[in-house]
C-alpha cells in the first residue's frame, strides 16, 4: 500500500451479512442478518421458521394420546420435561391426582434430563467460541451415562414419550435408584474437571466476560425465563416459586448471578447440575413403593376431559415451558398453545449485539442456549 494517494483510501460502507441459516444438527436452523460497519454489528434481523412444522395445528388433529410423541420433537434436547408439562395440563383438565410415586420418579427423570440438556449447551457453547475437542466430548461422554439411563427406563436415548396421564408408561428398573445414585457420584468430580478447563481459562474469560450484558429490566420486559433471567439477578424458578412435583420436599437452592454477561449465563448451567445432582440424590432416597399410574389403560390411551381450559407452566432446562390448551369434550382437543422459552429468549437477542463485533455475536447467541424445534413450532 506504501506510495498510494489519500483518495485510494475511502470510508467504509455499510454492507449486510447473512449468519446462517445453520444446519439443524447445530443450535437449529437460524439466520441472522447483519448490518455491519466492518466487523462491527449496527444492526440485526433475527429470520425464523426454516425449521416450521405447524406442530400447534398438528397437535390439534391428534387424539390426546398421539399428541405425546409431539412434544418431544419441540425441544429434542430435552424431550422428558415437554412430556411432562403437556401431561400435566391435561391431567389439570381431566382433574387426576398423580400417585406420589409416579411424582417422585418424574421428578427424578426430568433432573436428569436438565443435567443432560446443559451438558450439551454449555458444550456446544465452548465448542462455539473455539475449544475443539476436549470440553464437548466430556460433556457428551457425561451425557451418554444419563441416556443409557433413559434407555433402561423407557427403550429410547431422544424421543422418550415416557410420562402418561395419570402417571407414567411403566415403572422404572429394579436398580434404577442404584443406577442414578451411581450417576450422582460420578458426575460430581466430573464437574470440577469440566470447570478446572474451562470457567477461568483466560481465553474463555476473554470472549464472555461483559459480552452480550442483559439487565434485570431488559430481561424482564422480554419475558426471558430460566438460566438466561437468573443470570441477570433475577430469581425466579418456578420449582421454588411455584412448586410442582415433589420440589417442596426437597432442598436445593436456586443459582443467581447478577453481571447478565454471557459468562454469567454459562456459569447459572454449571451450578444448575450441581444442583440437580442434590435434588436426585434426596429423591433417590425418598422414593416410596407404590402405584405408578392413577388411571386404568384405556382412560390413560383414550381420555376426553370435559369442556374446559387449563394452562400449566414448568421450569424446562430453557426456562418457563407452557402448555395452554382447550377441551371441547371429545377425544382431541380443540386448541392447543404452546408457550416456548427459547422464542422469548431468541427476541432479546438484537438488544444485547449492538456495537460488538462478528465473533462476538457467536458468543452470545450460544450463550441463550437457544433450540429452534420450540420456537419453530
Amino acid at each position: 500500500m506504501t506510495g498510494l494517494k489519500p483518495e485510494y483510501f475511502r470510508d467504509t460502507d455499510e454492507y449486510f451479512l447473512n449468519m446462517g441459516p445453520q444446519h439443524p444438527s447445530t443450535h437449529g436452523v437460524l439466520r441472522l442478518e447483519l448490518k455491519l460497519d466492518g466487523e462491527s454489528l449496527k444492526d440485526l434481523t433475527v429470520h425464523i421458521g426454516y425449521l416450521h412444522r405447524s406442530m400447534e395445528k398438528m397437535m390439534e388433529n391428534r387424539t390426546y394420546m398421539q399428541i405425546i410423541p409431539l412434544t418431544d420433537r419441540l425441544d429434542y434436547l430435552a424431550s422428558m420435561s415437554n412430556n411432562l408439562a403437556y401431561v400435566m395440563t391435561v391431567e389439570k383438565l381431566l382433574d387426576v391426582a398423580v400417585p406420589e410415586r409416579a411424582q417422585w420418579i418424574r421428578m427424578i427423570i426430568v433432573e436428569l434430563q436438565r443435567i443432560a440438556s446443559h451438558l450439551i449447551g454449555v458444550g456446544t457453547f465452548v465448542q462455539d467460541l473455539g475449544a475443539f475437542g476436549t470440553p464437548l466430548l466430556y460433556c457428551f461422554r457425561e451425557r451418554e451415562k444419563i441416556i443409557s439411563i433413559f434407555e433402561e427406563v423407557c427403550g429410547n436415548r431422544l424421543t422418550y414419550s415416557y410420562f402418561r396421564f395419570g402417571g407414567v408408561a411403566k415403572d422404572v428398573p429394579e436398580n434404577f435408584t442404584q443406577m442414578v445414585s451411581g450417576f450422582v457420584r460420578y458426575m460430581r468430580p466430573k464437574i470440577d474437571d469440566f470447570e478446572r478447563l474451562i470457567t477461568n481459562n483466560i481465553i474463555f474469560l476473554k470472549r464472555t466476560k461483559g459480552i452480550g450484558v442483559m439487565s434485570a429490566e431488559l430481561a424482564k420486559s422480554y419475558a426471558v425465563s430460566g438460566p438466561n433471567i437468573r443470570a441477570s439477578g433475577v430469581q425466579w424458578d418456578i420449582r421454588k416459586s411455584e412448586p410442582y412435583l415433589m420440589y417442596d420436599k426437597v432442598d436445593f437452592d436456586v443459582p443467581v448471578y447478577q453481571g447478565g454477561d454471557s459468562w454469567d449465563r454459562y456459569m447459572v448451567r454449571i451450578d444448575e447440575i450441581r444442583q440437580s445432582l442434590r435434588i436426585l440424590e434426596q429423591a433417590v432416597a425418598k422414593l416410596p413403593a407404590g402405584e405408578v399410574n392413577a388411571l386404568k389403560a384405556n382412560a390413560m390411551r383414550y381420555p376426553k376431559p370435559a369442556k374446559g381450559e387449563a394452562y400449566v407452566r414448568t421450569e424446562s432446562p430453557r426456562g418457563e415451558l407452557g402448555f395452554f390448551i382447550v377441551s371441547d369434550g371429545s377425544e382431541k382437543p380443540y386448541r392447543v398453545k404452546v408457550r416456548a422459552p427459547s422464542f422469548s429468549n431468541l427476541a432479546v437477542l438484537p438488544k444485547l449485539l449492538g456495537g460488538l463485533k462478528i465473533a462476538d455475536i457467536v458468543a452470545v447467541c450460544g450463550s441463550l442456549d437457544l433450540v429452534m424445534g420450540e420456537i419453530d413450532r
